[in-house]
């Protein structure tokens, strides 16, 4: 492995490219916004004109986008008028899907990849931007177990657990069904909170009374959604940084979408589903996902009604 190709330099991919400059690898780097390449230029990394500049020539290339649409635009050049980059890049050259998308999406990608003898991973990621700056994000994959053994060396300058989840595509359910779980747990952990406050309780002690008795989860552990509770977390910061209500929007979708290809059940996430779009609603999309917890504030419900009320 000589050169890496990181395409997408958002909140995750931005951190992400950051570590594999510092760990000595050759970087080219693209996105679509140039002011999102200049702090890894001075860091080391090369950028490239295009998306099919960057890859053309890279032994590896990782991307990062927001939707299974734009992965497949991306590599497929569906819907494009330009190459996809199954058609540019070399002969051997590994691919490393890391967006979150539906599971369809990145199986035919992965198909057309064998196709040309190119093996693509799908290895969305876990452990929000502290995880990708601080290089122990999780990295869930799918895809060939030759694929994996290769990507797991790349990935491990990113993260701190690389898992193999099955073929193509499983990847993306394994994270979705992840994902699910953790917006139901970080809604019963609010509510159950609140209900605590309700009564006169101190969140403080009720967290670390139920962290250590049947209820405890990561949320608690790791994330609580009070504020002052925890120090360094999004809800001691104004609910900023962290992971969006809107991209919990989005993976909730992406789960209800799985579910119906499956006919599985699964009302909790549907619930979930709603009470993340009806926060969002409410203009809270962009802050972290543990600001639900507002949502069984009644003072802060009243104060989001008048400011609706304001607005209208």
């Amino acid at each position: 492995m000589t050169s890496i190709a990181f395409i997408g330099l958002g909140h995750m991919g931005a951190p992400m490219a950051a570590n594999l400059i510092k760990s000595g690898v050759m970087v080219k780097v693209f996105d679509l916004v140039p002011e999102a390449m200049k702090s890894l230029t001075e860091l080391g990394a090369l950028a490239a004109k295009s998306a099919c500049g960057a890859a053309s020539g890279a032994d590896v290339v990782i991307t990062m986008l927001p939707a299974g649409k734009h992965v497949r635009s991306l590599y497929l050049g569906e819907g494009s008028a330009d190459k996809g980059l199954l058609d540019v890049v070399a002969e051997g050259t590994l691919l490393i899907d890391c967006s979150t998308i539906d599971a369809q999406s990145a199986k035919q990608v992965a198909t057309a990849a064998a196709s040309k003898g190119l093996e693509f991973i799908d290895a969305p990621v876990s452990g929000g931007t502290a995880g990708a700056a601080a290089g122990t994000l999780t990295f869930i994959c799918g895809g060939s177990d030759s694929g994996f053994e290769q990507a797991s060396q790349v990935l491990s300058h990113m993260g701190a657990n690389i898992l193999h989840a099955g073929g193509p595509g499983a990847g993306q359910v394994a994270k979705i069904c992840n994902n699910m779980l953790l917006s139901v747990l970080m809604i019963g952990t609010s509510e159950s909170l609140q209900m605590g406050i309700d009564h006169g309780l101190d969140p403080t002690v009720l967290s670390e009374i139920m962290k250590v008795s049947s209820g405890g989860n990561w949320t608690l552990d790791k994330y609580n959604p009070c504020p002052d509770v925890m120090e360094s977390v999004p809800s001691s910061n104004g609910y900023q940084g962290g992971f969006m209500v809107d991209l919990m929007v989005k993976d909730l979708g992406l789960s209800q979408e799985a579910a119906l290809l499956t006919n599985s059940c699964t009302p909790m996430g549907a619930l979930a589903r709603s009470l993340y779009v009806n926060h969002a609603r409410q203009g809270n999309g962009t802050r972290d996902f543990s600001s639900i917890f507002e949502q069984f504030n009644h003072s802060q419900q009243i104060t989001n009604i008048q400011q609706i009320k304001s607005k209208g």
